[in-house]
């Protein structure tokens, strides 16, 4: 559940300067959510990965943050939508090291390490979705 008086904001991710632009929307949200700023950080470096694996094998797409209160916890929840090729194997996308492209292989699996709640949905030919949060200790 959002928080009172406050909507989910959303952002396209179309361009390399939209993962910029997330980073410091999750900023703004972070601090104003009161996560430290180890917590900040890995928050931020998450929606990073996670942005820009949307604009780069997802086409392009959204992210929807949030600030949320939920069984008497507050937390950023991050939505990444695209309507891209989808994940295959989602068990080697998850594995450390891997990379379907030039990169570090760090994206989903290291965004997993680095927030509290992590939800892929993804099939071929249908997308990826991916949802985190990071709660506030």
């Amino acid at each position: 559940m959002n928080s009172p008086g406050r909507d989910p904001q959303i952002l396209e991710i179309t361009a390399n300067a939209a993962v910029v632009q997330a980073r410091q929307l999750v900023r703004a949200l972070a601090q104003e959510c009161r996560l430290s700023l180890v917590e900040q950080t890995k928050l931020i470096t998450a929606a990073s990965e996670l942005a820009r694996n949307t604009l780069i094998y997802g086409g392009g797409g959204t992210m929807t943050a949030a600030l949320v209160d939920e069984r008497g916890r507050r937390g950023v929840r991050l939505v990444f939508a695209d309507q891209g090729p989808g994940i295959a194997d989602i068990d080697l996308a998850l594995t450390d090291g891997w990379t379907s492209g030039n990169g570090m292989g760090l994206g989903l699996s290291g965004s997993k390490r680095l927030v509290d709640d992590f939800t892929l949905d993804t099939a071929p030919g249908r997308g990826t979705t991916v949802t985190i949060t990071k709660w506030a200790r």
